[in-house]
């Protein structure tokens, strides 16, 4: 069973939304999505008026939130979207719904219990 590392979630959050924040960071994200989940960065760097820094930094800062990855072939790199990374964002929405606050108190003792079982097996 996977330990639940609330400190973990937070930043996983914080990486994404931050990626998130900008409105071009979103627009290539939706770019990829509508042309099947991959381009190569010179078909991305199309989409935009932008200089290729600006669409290189971008790139970059959506592949270390996590939501796109990279494979080259020679001088081409293609960019894939990795749609599960934003169930981090899905998840802490999660909280806002009508039933959260039971769901979250039953996951916090679910949490409590996994912790307490680790501390007695370090023991």
């Amino acid at each position: 069973m996977a330990r639940y590392d609330a400190r973990e979630q937070l930043a996983d959050l914080e990486a994404v939304l931050s990626a998130l924040a900008h409105p071009s960071r979103r627009q290539i994200l939706l770019v990829l999505q509508f042309r099947g989940g991959r381009m190569s960065a010179g078909d991305i760097a199309g989409r935009f008026h932008h200089a290729w820094p600006t669409i290189s930094r971008h790139l970059r800062l959506l592949e270390e939130a996590g939501l796109v990855r990279h494979e080259r072939s020679g001088r081409t790199r293609t960019y894939h979207l990795v749609t599960e990374r934003l169930d981090v964002v899905r998840d802490w929405l999660r909280w806002f719904e009508p039933d959260a606050g039971e769901a979250a108190a039953e996951e916090g003792r679910r949490a409590a219990s996994a912790g307490r079982r680790d501390a007695r097996r370090r023991r």
